[in-house]
């Protein structure tokens, strides 16, 4: 799921899901519901994630061509 893959970019750059928080202001708690597979995030926050890790959206989710 992407979850998995949002987390995945999430560790490889050694962040907490609160540190992530604090720089994107998306919510802990929304992070983890992504991150834990409980939804899947928006468009918007798929945006701002991969903006913050400088990567395409389709990187993010772990979608290759």
């Amino acid at each position: 799921m992407f979850g998995n893959e949002i987390k995945k970019n999430r560790l490889e750059r050694g962040l907490t899901q609160t540190e992530l928080s604090k720089a994107t202001k998306l919510p802990q708690n929304t992070i983890s519901w992504i991150e834990n597979n409980k939804g899947i995030a928006n468009i918007q926050q798929c945006v701002i994630l991969a903006d913050f890790y400088g990567i395409t959206v389709d990187e993010l989710i772990g979608r290759n061509k």
